[in-house]
């Protein structure tokens, strides 16, 4: 059977950990600890204005944890060093299993995009200097709804761009909430453990496949 799949972004497709030279640079030996909590923070500011229903794109989250993370570690950054670190974003570089397997995957017939809670422009900038564009056939942001993953309405949105159903469409994504928000809303849901430590939430939601990178997932799929 083929598949329509949304592959999320940020730990899914590239390595935010990638963020962590450029935040040497800066801020030093606190650099991985400043890195797991700004990406932290990102995320919870876009779950929490989704539930106010007071969107602003994912850049903004990403400035405003920028932001909060300086203050927690009481570091001082010039605008200029701040713009710096953001525009790190558009280079992060794709796991190594991750242009194999997409290419496995657009091989065997299955519609593959990036689904991610980035800006469109973005996130094709970020695909493009990656490599990974040109194994895809789509970039679809939840910017285009207002709100972000998990919120049901955007992965309803994800099968309609690309003209599939709840049996033909899935989700992949390294991140367990992800996993658990396209499972809640109908579709097939495939977690990526990129790393034997990661726990999956004790929910009564379940992956439908675990995988520890994209090249098995091509493997599981070929039928």
């Amino acid at each position: 059977m083929n598949y329509s799949i949304g592959f999320d972004v940020y730990g899914t497709l590239v390595d935010p950990v990638d963020m962590g030279q450029h935040l040497e640079n800066l801020i030093g030996d606190k650099a991985s600890e400043f890195g797991q909590l700004w990406h932290d923070k990102k995320v919870e500011y876009a779950f929490r204005r989704a539930l106010m229903q007071q969107y602003a794109d994912f850049t903004v989250c990403t400035q405003q944890a920028l932001q909060y993370c300086l203050r927690v570690y009481q570091i001082s950054l010039t605008s200029t060093e701040q713009q710096q670190l953001m525009a790190k974003f558009a280079e992060l570089n794709a796991f190594d299993d991750v242009i194999p397997g997409l290419k496995k995957l657009k091989e065997q017939g299955h519609q593959i995009a990036a689904f991610s809670n980035g800006p469109e422009l973005s996130v094709r900038t970020l695909m493009a200097n990656s490599q990974i564009l040109p194994h895809l056939h789509h970039v679809i942001s939840v910017d285009d709804l207002q709100t972000y993953k998990p919120n049901p309405d955007v992965y309803q949105y994800l099968m309609r761009r690309m003209q599939a159903d709840m049996n033909s469409c899935m989700m992949v994504s390294s991140n367990p909430w992800d996993v658990i928000g396209a499972k809640s809303a109908g579709l097939q849901a495939v977690w990526v453990k990129r790393s034997p430590s990661k726990i999956f939430d004790p929910w009564e939601i379940q992956p439908d496949l675990i995988v520890s990178d994209l090249i098995e997932l091509a493997e599981m799929l070929k039928g």
